[in-house]
């Protein structure tokens, strides 16, 4: 399998380095290892993350597209969806399948159609639009519900200055 997945991984590379995609960018940490990539999420117009670069790495199982890649944040950001250690936690990129709690939807959850675009759209749609139903941060979702002009916003502004500081390292 891990042969079909890298030719997968290559053939979606090559296609967003032919056609990018607004919003994120994304590259090989290292040329001889397709199943770990470097992505650059730019933060979206008209939110609090806006002009911010958060840096993340996907890391691809050797059965992708059959399970989904497992994705952390390697710049600080404050979000509801985001574990405080950087791991992002939305529904495309679970298991495939039921899930235990009942909260998602299998159609919700991985679907091996899904492409590294998709999973970045959905990631930045994730940051435009929290979830605090299902958080990975509690104490971000909670700002983000009481006060999310206030401490949350203030938070996510020193997150977007330290990522254009170290956007370029």
């Amino acid at each position: 399998m891990s042969k079909q997945s890298s030719l997968l991984l290559r053939k979606q590379l090559a296609e967003l380095n032919k056609n990018p995609v607004d919003g994120f960018s994304a590259g090989l940490v290292d040329d001889d290892n397709i199943f770990k990539w470097e992505v650059v999420v730019i933060g979206p117009q008209d939110t609090p993350f806006e002009g911010g670069f958060f840096k993340a790495i996907l890391t691809f199982p050797r059965d992708y597209p059959l399970r989904p890649p497992k994705m952390k944040f390697i710049t600080e950001i404050w979000h509801p969806n985001v574990a405080k250690n950087g791991d992002v936690c939305i529904s495309i990129l679970h298991e495939p399948g039921e899930d235990k709690y009942g909260y998602e939807k299998p159609e919700e959850r991985w679907l091996p159609i899904h492409t590294v675009e998709t999973i970045m759209i959905s990631v930045i749609s994730m940051l435009a639009d929290p979830n605090s139903d299902s958080p990975a941060n509690v104490d971000a979702a909670k700002e983000w519900r009481e006060d999310p002009t206030g401490v949350f916003r203030k938070k996510v502004a020193r997150c977007v200055r330290k990522s254009q500081e170290t956007a370029f390292d």
